[in-house]
């Protein structure tokens, strides 16, 4: 066994892994422009595992064994990954909180990142020196070495994408100075009062060498931290984009897209070309979170499954993409029947939020699980275990 193990690890010391493993894509995986080969930002610090690897004939032999660990005892022995899947998806057939999953990964003690993992995979839950862990296939299933040509596009994602597709371009978070710089528009064209895509509007105050295109924006509500009274900015809701036809000022734009009426007034920001990376993982926050949800996106009462927040916290408070969160609404304050002074009811927890785009002091975020329904300013904290 030992002379075994030793000659797997040098074998996968020498292989391209082909595939970021999901309840161990420890860190972000990117594309080497050079050669294309993956390569991956520096993971946190997870223990590495030496010990003998053993066959489990039960989850609940893992669950008696983890520990920490939430592990579900329904959890297959043997998952195969399919096309749909996420990261978070595939952690709750394993976990009871699926933030939980680094502790959950097994690394090879000489391989420090584990990579990303596609459909076809083979994922399974074994024993090593005495804890469950999750291994992929070049841990368990012995295959012979082979190299996969698949794109990072083809990984598995951490969320489901279509839920934020249409909120990845917007909104964003603007300071005041930042609304009153931007061009605005300033009327339609010819006689129609028609906002929608392939009609024409004025617009003003382009920079001396203006773009071609445009995001079209409609400034939203004003952030502000509740518990400070803090300033954070002002919601740009995304209204449409569009193209600079003739040169002035005003200039002509012909209004190319078109995600709600476009009115005059509306600012003009330029289109963010940075690429979406969908590739980071579910993790709890290195410190402890106090903050809260400020904003809706599209304005709901109470927060479903898959509903776009803005939280109150930033990078600066150490929230990166894939953070966890727990939702906790807020105790009401009710009367005492038999005295004189109100009585603060505790806060409830409701359900679990993964952020996905960060600004230094906003942050945004899906909702990934709800047990109760939230609402704006309830609280959000780092995440627990479950324990039953």
């Amino acid at each position: 066994m030992q002379k075994y193990n030793a000659m797997r690890r040098s074998a996968a010391v020498a292989l391209r892994f082909s595939a970021c493993a999901l309840l161990g894509a420890l860190g972000a995986c990117a594309s080497d422009p050079q050669s294309g080969a993956l390569s991956s930002s520096t993971p946190p610090a997870v223990a590495a595992d030496s010990g003998p690897i053993m066959p489990l004939s039960s989850a609940a032999d893992a669950s008696a064994s983890s520990g920490t660990l939430s592990l579900r005892e329904d959890a297959p022995l043997r998952y195969v990954v399919k096309k749909g899947d996420t990261l978070w998806s595939i952690a709750n057939y394993f976990l009871r909180d699926p933030w939980q999953w680094p502790q959950l990964w097994y690394t090879n003690g000489q391989v420090k990142n584990p990579h990303l993992i596609y459909p076809g995979d083979v994922l399974s839950l074994i024993m090593v020196d005495g804890h469950p862990r999750l291994a992929g296939p070049d841990v368990v299933e012995h295959l012979s070495p082979q190299v996969r040509n698949l794109s990072l596009d083809q990984a598995l994602p951490a969320i489901p994408i279509e839920a934020i597709r249409n909120f990845l371009k917007g909104p964003r978070v603007l300071t005041e100075d930042e609304i009153k710089k931007a061009p605005y528009v300033v009327e339609y064209t010819g006689e129609h009062i028609d906002g929608s895509a392939n009609n024409s509007v004025y617009v003003k105050k382009l920079p001396k060498d203006p773009a071609t295109s445009w995001a079209i924006v409609q400034i939203g509500d004003e952030y502000k931290d509740p518990d400070t009274s803090e300033r954070l900015g002002f919601e740009a809701l995304p209204a449409g984009e569009g193209e600079i036809r003739t040169s002035g000022d005003p200039a002509e734009m012909l209004i190319t897209k078109s995600n709600r009426e476009v009115m005059i007034g509306d600012r003009l920001l330029p289109i963010e070309t940075q690429r979406f990376d969908s590739n980071f993982y579910p993790h709890a926050p290195l410190k402890p979170v106090d903050g809260r949800i400020i904003s809706v996106f599209d304005g709901v009462i109470e927060i479903p499954q898959y509903q776009i927040v803005a939280l109150n916290r930033g990078s600066k408070a150490g929230l990166d993409p894939g953070t966890v969160l727990s939702i906790f609404q807020t105790g009401r304050v009710v009367p005492d029947p038999y005295g004189n002074k109100p009585v603060q009811l505790p806060e409830q927890y409701a359900g679990l939020l993964m952020v996905f785009k960060v600004t230094p002091k906003v942050s945004y975020a899906l909702v990934m699980s709800a047990t109760r329904p939230a609402h704006v300013y309830d609280k959000v904290h780092q995440p627990t275990p479950t324990h039953r």
